[in-house]
């Protein structure tokens, strides 16, 4: 019976170590798999640390690249902004120099009432030369160059130039006032460019100019409506030749058939226009006009000085009459004097004639 379970026992323990020894190889190949897979894995993620430095190190090399880039593209800007600034600086002086130069050949002025004369009958032989459509007449509008006085300065024009010249070379000239010593300084005369122009005139005698009309309807009825209110001989119209009709500044002209119509209702200056409803239509002369032989002048008088640091000892005409007799003196390098202004207040404009000889205050 011993014997027996003995033998039991042993075949049971050599079942156990056929188990583990089953069990020991399992875990030998386990290990095996997990070394190969760790092998594995140690090389993609070698892989993976070498393909991230190389990013890193692209990303370094475009990083440095953008900001080169960036660093030249402001480089440029600032280069840009500087000339762009120049430019500005440029055209603001020009328009600067544009806008004293358009001021400079402004001229504004009232044209006075001119009575008109009969000069000559029209020959027969001559009548195809004129246009009887139209009133011409020309204006010839000529700016005197002026100059602005200040206070304590005064114009001195002599009847030679040589006298003019022989004070201008003198740093000052000493007059003696009351006892009073007052060093003047005579300085050129420099005059702005002044201009002169003609305007031609065209003004038509069938043709007038009307405004003021809102497009109450469409454009077409619109110019129908307008062509039939002008045509009304009882209301001052007459047979239309031609109308246009402009919606989008409310304005436009009538040509009439005959002459006489477009002149009574220029001096009416108002006309009742119905386009559905009444509108009173602003009348205004149909003209054409034309600018010719426009010329500018500019210089220097050769007979006029101008004297600066004038004290105000005495009053204006006192001080001028002081002033005449000492540049009279030929002891003072003077002459004869044409004209003089003096001022001690300023803001007197001195006129000069034609030949920017002689000023007129």
């Amino acid at each position: 019976m011993e014997v027996t379970a003995t033998l039991q026992e042993l075949e049971l323990w050599k079942a156990k170590v056929i188990e583990a020894e089953n069990e020991k190889s399992r875990l030998i190949l386990e290990k095996m798999d997990c070394e190969d897979q760790k092998k594995k894995f140690q090389k993609e993620t070698i892989h993976m640390i070498s393909v991230l430095k190389e990013k890193e190190a692209e990303h370094l090399r475009m990083t440095e690249e953008l900001e080169t880039l960036n660093s030249d593209a402001e480089k440029r800007n600032r280069t840009l902004r500087e000339r762009i600034k120049a430019h500005e600086d440029a055209l603001k002086v020009k328009t600067e120099e544009y806008c004293l130069l358009q001021q400079q050949s402004k001229v504004k002025t009232d044209i006075p009432e001119k009575k008109v004369k009969f000069a000559h009958v029209i020959q027969e032989k001559d009548a195809e030369k004129y246009d009887y459509e139209t009133t011409e007449s020309q204006f010839t509008i000529s700016q005197k160059p002026c100059l602005l006085l200040r206070g304590g300065q005064a114009l001195i024009t002599f009847e030679e130039d040589k006298v003019a010249e022989k004070i201008l070379m003198l740093p000052n000239c000493c007059v003696l006032v009351d006892n009073k010593r007052m060093d003047v300084k005579p300085v050129s005369v420099t005059l702005e460019p002044s201009v002169k122009f003609q305007i031609h005139f065209s003004i038509s005698k069938r043709k007038i100019k009307f405004s003021d009309v809102p497009p109450v309807l469409d454009e077409n009825r619109m110019r129908d409506r307008l062509e039939l209110s002008f045509s009304k001989p009882s209301l001052g119209g007459g047979e239309v030749e031609e109308l246009a009709y402009d919606k989008t500044r409310s304005a436009g002209h009538v040509t009439f058939l005959n002459t006489g119509v477009a002149e009574s209702l220029c001096l009416k200056k108002k006309y009742t226009i119905n386009v559905g409803e009444k509108i009173d239509a602003c009348i205004q002369p149909y003209f054409d006009y034309e600018l010719k032989q426009f010329q500018t002048f500019c210089g220097v008088p050769k007979r006029t000085v101008l004297l600066e640091d004038i004290k105000d000892f005495l009053d204006e005409e006192d001080m001028q009459d002081h002033l005449e007799i000492y540049f009279q003196k030929p002891s003072n390098f003077g002459g004869e004097v044409d004209a003089i202004k003096y001022t001690s207040k300023g803001g007197v404009k001195a006129y000069f004639s034609d030949d920017m000889h002689k000023p007129e205050a």
